[in-house]
């Protein structure tokens, strides 16, 4: 009579927890459909259509890695790589430097009007990035607006904007102006999770505002200093709507491949290559994903040292 009841009991539970089960998958359906839909079936999709090639005979046919080996190959990918790397080597560090200098001037005792200068700093980030490579391109033009102005100040052709030699740092004097609040405002939240305690046991100690900075402030920006920087890379290597909006104003400078963005992009809308740029697209998103993953698993070592 006990084991039967045991058996009972035990089997109640089981059919208890297969029921909490699926109620489970079916809060989480929603979320589940809209990421198969919307991210993992474009991938998948995308990886599909790398690895078929439009011949002049036999139409659609499958290459399998061929088109990969021919973007291993492919000078002007390579290029475009290049120059986004080089605008994320230089760009980053100097935007997120920016930001940290704000957020911590911002965290200060001794800054007034806080709200002013957040919101001024920030606003930029809530302009569209269309409408602000349109403001930047017009102050750039040198044919017109305050560049022209300058120059006729000065009466030579001193500032170029959309010259070759200065075209990818007035891309990222855009990109900066941009993103440099979203990144300010990250920093600016870690910093107003700190204890409060910290700042008081410093100020005993006698440490002064520079090495309250440097011993509770900056280690403490650590997380947000990973996460500001995977997102500034990813954004360095999805380049695309600044140097496109520019391209009309500056077509001998910047070119359809001047980012594996812009590169993908006419390979498929204005070449026809859906096949060829969708190998692009997939090589692009694993070297991201890599040098993200590499970012992130050095900044969480750090953190946990």
């Amino acid at each position: 009579m006990t084991t039967t009841s045991l058996n009972h009991s035990g089997t109640g539970r089981t059919l208890r927890r297969e029921r909490r089960d699926w109620r489970g998958w079916a809060f989480v359906a929603p979320f589940m459909i809209v990421f198969l839909a919307m991210i993992i079936a474009p991938v998948l999709y995308a990886l599909w259509l790398s690895l078929f090639r439009d011949q002049l005979i036999g139409g659609n046919a499958f290459v399998g890695l061929e088109n990969y080996a021919d973007a291993l190959k492919d000078s002007k990918f390579w290029e475009s790589l290049w120059r986004v790397t080089l605008f994320l080597v230089v760009q980053v560090p100097i935007m997120l430097a920016l930001a940290l200098v704000a957020a911590l001037a911002l965290d200060s005792a001794r800054l007034n009007g806080k709200s002013f200068f957040r919101i001024a700093i920030f606003l930029p980030y809530a302009v569209p990035g269309v409408v602000a490579a349109l403001i930047w391109g017009f102050m750039y033009g040198d044919q017109f607006g305050l560049t022209a102005s300058i120059n006729d100040l000065l009466g030579s052709h001193i500032v170029k904007p959309f010259s070759s030699s200065w075209i990818l740092p007035s891309i990222g004097n855009i990109v900066t102006w941009e993103f440099m609040g979203y990144n300010m405002l990250i920093f600016y939240a870690a910093l107003k999770v700190i204890p409060t305690e910290l700042y008081e046991a410093a100020e005993i100690d006698g440490a002064g505002q520079l090495r309250i900075i440097a011993s509770i402030k900056i280690p403490a920006l650590r997380g947000a200093l990973v996460i500001t920087t995977i997102f500034s890379i990813i954004g360095s290597f999805q380049l695309f709507n600044e140097p496109n909006l520019l391209k009309s104003l500056a077509p001998n400078v910047i070119t359809s491949y001047f980012t594996p963005n812009m590169y993908a992009y006419n390979l498929s809308f204005a070449g026809q290559q859906f096949n060829y740029a969708a190998t692009i697209a997939i090589v692009m998103g694993v070297i991201t994903a890599v040098i993200a993953y590499i970012v992130q698993s050095r900044g969480s070592r750090t953190e946990d040292f």
